[in-house]
């Protein structure tokens, strides 16, 4: 990585989407080179390419230069948009890989973003919609963004035929609230969506007790949904997924997912989804380990105050993005032990001084 006053540069392919977040929302250009030079296969993949044509749809002045062997780009961003905007997306990855960095920038758009995105719902690679809509969206609740905000499963499609449909909804803000959360609490309830589509709809009752056989010796009150979409809702190809979310007594949430693979029975993937849930909640802390880049950009943007989070140990991911936001925004974290007088304890305090971020898009009702 190399530091200039106007431009931000990078090589590789790995952590493109944060990147490009964090260089629209500061306003910042980057450049990304060295994209799978060694590959047989360089280049941009039609994921990615098709990740830089929806931020060209939810933003207005970006200027995104690829070179002629895709193994590098250039992005020149302009103002976060917003307004309605419809969506294709290539079956080589799920919805949820184009929805994470839409989420991070829709607050701070000129209009409510109102966003309709076509494509696998559910994959082993990236969140399922239901846990966007049962966990991501709580966690921007937490910075006060809430009122409009929405995410509808008009239509679910799995791997690899996909065939779903989703609108997300989001409101704007002028700024975000200061995060202090540390008080992780007692877990004190369980809620989970399994889901079959074009298979025997009762391989979501089969999900469903697997799970509970787990979860009953833990706690009683355990809810999980059995969702079945049927005909043109259903998507183009079969398949089931359990997704299950622990809350706690403070709103803390931990979540796990899996999906449906050839040869794999319902139970196993049920047991499987539970058993991930479970090493989630070992980790402990405010925010899993899925939503940690989430929860810290937010923390960097917000008001100027301390603004504070208890986590589980930072993932690879995580580490590279508070690198990321120190170059773009000039935000350290001070990171100490939760519990210094525990030796057993391995959760974290995250703290920072917010940007006092100010959304200068907006419209001025």
């Amino acid at each position: 990585m190399s530091l200039n006053a106007s431009l931000i540069t990078f090589s590789g392919h790995q952590h493109l989407r944060l990147r490009l977040v964090l260089s629209i929302l500061s306003g910042k250009a980057v450049k990304i080179d060295k994209i799978r030079s060694e590959d047989k296969n360089p280049g941009l993949r039609d994921y990615e390419i098709s990740l830089l044509r929806l931020l060209e749809k939810l933003t207005n002045g970006t200027v995104i230069e690829i070179s002629v062997t895709g193994t590098a780009i250039l992005l020149k961003p302009g103002i976060i948009f917003g307004g309605p905007i419809t969506h294709e997306c290539p079956l080589s990855r799920s919805i949820g890989y184009f929805l994470e960095p839409v989420i991070m920038l829709a607050p701070f758009a000129k209009k409510p973003v109102q966003l309709t995105i076509r494509g696998i719902t559910t994959d082993d690679n990236d969140l399922s919609v239901d846990l966007f809509r049962t966990v991501t969206l709580p966690h921007l609740q937490l910075f006060g963004i809430s009122d409009g905000l929405e995410l509808r499963i008009k239509k679910r499609g799995a791997s690899p035929e996909g065939g779903g449909e989703v609108q997300f909804l989001s409101p704007i803000v002028k700024q975000v609230k200061t995060l202090n959360f540390v008080e992780p609490g007692k877990i004190k309830r369980v809620r989970g969506i399994a889901h079959a589509v074009r298979v025997n709809p009762q391989f979501s009752n089969r999900m469903i007790e697997a799970a509970r056989s787990i979860l009953n010796r833990y706690i009683p009150d355990i809810y999980l949904y059995s969702d079945v979409y049927k005909g043109s809702e259903s998507g183009k190809s079969p398949g089931y997924a359990l997704s299950i979310l622990a809350e706690s007594t403070t709103g803390a949430m931990h979540c796990a997912e899996a999906t449906s693979r050839p040869g794999v029975a319902p139970e196993d993937i049920a047991l499987q989804a539970t058993r991930a849930l479970l090493a989630e909640l070992e980790k402990g802390g405010c925010v899993d380990r899925k939503h940690q880049c989430l929860v810290l950009l937010f923390m960097v943007l917000g008001s100027e105050d301390v603004g504070r989070c208890r986590m589980g140990e930072p993932t690879t991911r995580t580490i590279q993005f508070l690198r990321d936001a120190r170059a773009f925004f000039g935000t350290s974290f001070k990171i100490v032990q939760a519990d210094p007088e525990n030796s057993n304890c391995t959760q974290l305090l995250y703290s920072c001084y917010g940007t006092g971020y100010i959304n200068a898009n907006r419209t001025i009702a």
